[in-house]
């Protein structure tokens, strides 16, 4: 700070000199005036830098204090169930919150929390709290990974192996989906790990599966889980069987519009004023610079889309997501508001009753039920059981009143009511509400019971090598019609859809950030890389050939590059044709091989011409320290292609079934062999 002082204070000095008495004055006066404006310069320069930083400072040691201790926050607010959650998609949250409000109908009190925001060291202090239980419901990601917002529990309960848990009660529900090789790895190793460390298991491990009926799953897990909680501690059920609100309404009608949420995630008015960095809390608004439809024909839409991120900071590598935002279709939105009778521009806000909690609103508020709908409540799903039980008493019919309840209950018959009219008929709450006349509950209500509207992942079909400010989506646009003759048209992929780049004079956006991912080329570039892709599970490959491409011009000595891709017909959605047949004409991709599933009689799959490469594969794969990688649909594609791996394993190594299994087991285990899928 004194360098820029003494350099303007040179040149008055040296005048000084000349007549001493006579210019004193002045020099003294001009010193001060530059050394004033100086000051002035500076410190107007450097006001604005500090005051965010003091301000953020400030409320991080206030929230380190306050609010890491969820021990210290139950004892003061009378709680003593609490329901932590590892969740992704938000569902694991929603039965977190579904238990802690169970906990009432018990004469207990609970809280949801999320263990990001708790220091987890706290859980050997629970035994503190009389009757004190901790419920754990944690969903599995990818390939067996814990959510975002569990790794740091995850990693505590690896990394501390001498902490003392005895005194702690828990229950563990794992969220999971058994198309996937690590079925509810996350909920299975949770509910090992506390019981080593000593704390005692109050009721079984329950497993959820999403790739049959997770709802299902839950109902049947907590029916049996609450009988077992109070057989433990010797207490009675109220019978209580009432709805419970978490949530009370306030209607804003002078509120300025600048304080209102009109579709932000986190800070208001962050879409205005961006800055980095970007996060799920904080997405990037990125321009759609492309919207291109890649089939040639056939009743389908894939779509090719290019994000701008220039001047976002935002960086992906090959094998990264990239989450958007998306948001409802109006005419739904405008059509739940007509049913219900209510205008949908106004500004309420939901008030969480409990005063301590720290999720204050269920979703940003204040904001209108128009941008509620429309930004941040999922209006397509068809809605979970405990949707309909709250909203049963709001229908006029004792005939409907009594079907909804039925529906919620873990009866055979409630059971299979639901699968079929809700989830089979894929009807969604407008749906329910148009084929139940009498159901016409009051929307604040809806509102508080609906879940978040969730961003969608999808797979970077680009390489930052060549697009370091663009990144690319390959997407099919999800529409069917249901058993009642409905349309149904996926949320995510029908807007993106109709994200024209340029609509009514406006830069069509996308609110987007990264994740970042376990998908990734070689770290040696000249190690083989084998790929198997069918349909919209191409795209991360296209990164990975750019790349592959790039390093090539770059000089490098690149291993093999093979494809294996798959789709109907080669005359109708061969996608990304021109882009792979100019990468094989330079040797960036030196293998492509294409299964078109219907172009003859017998249908042929990548799995099919993996087993007609199969020598290929066994010399890259055993002799060339090949990396292998799967991208696309769990359920059937990604466990047939692992079984002709089993089987050319097996044929051309010369291994028994449980060897060959084996052996491809230990490829994964040593990160030679990715899968990217979905179900």
């Amino acid at each position: 700070v004194g360098d820029p002082f003494s350099t303007h204070a040179t040149h008055p000095e040296s005048m000084a000199t000349e007549e001493e008495p006579l210019i004193s004055n002045l020099d003294l006066f001009l010193f001060t005036l530059i050394a004033g404006i100086v000051i002035y310069w500076f410190m107007s320069r450097k006001k604005p830098e500090p005051i965010p930083e003091f301000k953020k400072l400030d409320t991080l040691t206030a929230t380190s204090t306050r609010e890491t201790s969820f021990v210290e926050k139950m004892k003061k607010t009378g709680k003593n169930i609490i329901v932590f959650y590892g969740s992704q998609t938000g569902t694991a949250e929603e039965f977190a919150n579904r238990l802690s409000k169970d906990a009432q109908r018990y004469g207990m009190k609970g809280m949801a929390a999320d263990p990001e925001e708790y220091d987890m060291a706290e859980l050997s202090r629970l035994s503190e709290i009389e009757n004190s239980l901790a419920i754990f419901c944690m969903a599995t990601y990818g390939e067996g990974d814990p959510t975002d917002n569990a790794q740091d529990f995850y990693d505590w309960l690896q990394e501390n192996g001498e902490e003392d848990l005895s005194g702690v009660n828990f229950t563990v529900f794992g969220l999971g989906n058994k198309t996937y090789e690590h079925y509810n790895a996350m909920g299975a190793y949770v509910d090992k790990r506390l019981e080593e460390l000593g704390a005692k298991r109050i009721f079984d491990l329950g497993m959820g599966d999403d790739d049959a009926n997770l709802e299902d799953d839950f109902v049947s897990w907590r029916e049996q889980f609450w009988p077992a909680v109070c057989e433990h501690f010797g207490v009675e059920a109220l019978g209580d069987d009432s709805s419970i609100r978490q949530y009370e309404l306030k209607e804003h009608t002078d509120l300025n519009m600048n304080k209102v949420y009109s579709g932000e995630i986190g800070r208001i008015k962050s879409f205005e004023n961006q800055k980095p960095p970007f996060d799920a809390k904080n997405p990037f608004l990125a321009t759609v610079t492309v919207n291109r439809k890649l089939n040639k024909a056939g009743g389908r839409h894939l779509m090719h889309l290019e994000l701008d991120i220039t001047g976002s900071k935002i960086r992906y590598e090959s094998g990264d997501h990239v989450a958007v935002f998306p948001t409802n279709d109006t005419a739904l939105v405008i059509k739940l508001g007509q049913i219900l009778g209510v205008d949908l521009d106004s500004v309420i806000s939901l008030n969480n009753l409990d005063e301590e909690s720290n999720k204050k609103h269920p979703f940003p508020c204040p904001t209108s039920y128009r941008t509620a709908l429309t930004h941040y409540l999922d209006i397509t799903h068809p809605p979970r059981t405990n949707v309909l039980y709250e909203l049963a008493q709001y229908a006029s019919d004792p005939k409907d009143q009594e079907n909804m309840r039925k529906m919620a209950s873990s009866s055979p018959e409630g059971k299979a009511l639901y699968q079929s009219w809700v989830l089979d008929a894929c009807r969604n709450i407008l749906a329910i509400l148009e084929d139940l006349p009498s159901l016409r509950p009051p929307i604040d209500h809806l509102c508080e019971l609906l879940p978040r509207l969730q961003a969608r992942y999808y797979s970077i079909a680009s390489s930052s090598k060549i697009h370091p400010n663009s990144i690319h989506i390959c997407a099919v646009v999800v529409e069917y019609e249901t058993k009642t003759g409905r349309v149904h048209n996926g949320v995510a992929t029908t807007w993106l859809k109709n994200k024209t780049v340029v609509d009514n004079g406006h830069k069509s956006t996308v609110p987007m950030f990264i994740r970042k991912s376990q998908f990734r080329l070689p770290f040696k570039a000249t190690n083989p890389v084998i790929m198997v892709g069918p349909g919209t599970g191409i795209a991360p490959f296209v990164g990975f050939i750019q790349e592959r491409g790039w390093l090539k011009e770059q000089g490098k000595e690149v291993g093999e590059t093979v494809m294996f891709f798959g789709c109907r017909h080669e005359n109708e959605d061969f996608i990304y044709q021109e882009e792979l047949e100019e990468a094989k004409k330079k040797e960036a991709l030196t293998g492509l091989h294409v299964a078109f599933s219907r172009d003859q009689e017998e249908k042929v799959y990548v799995q099919h011409l993996l087993r007609n490469h199969k020598e290929d594969i066994w010399r890259l794969v055993h002799s060339q320290n090949a990396h292998i990688y799967i991208c696309g649909d769990a359920k059937n594609m990604a466990k047939d292609v692992q079984t002709a791996f089993y089987e050319i394993a097996e044929e051309l190594g010369g291994l028994t079934r449980t060897q060959a299994t084996d052996y491809i087991k230990k490829l994964m285990t040593k990160g030679r062999y990715s899968q990217d899928v979905w179900s």
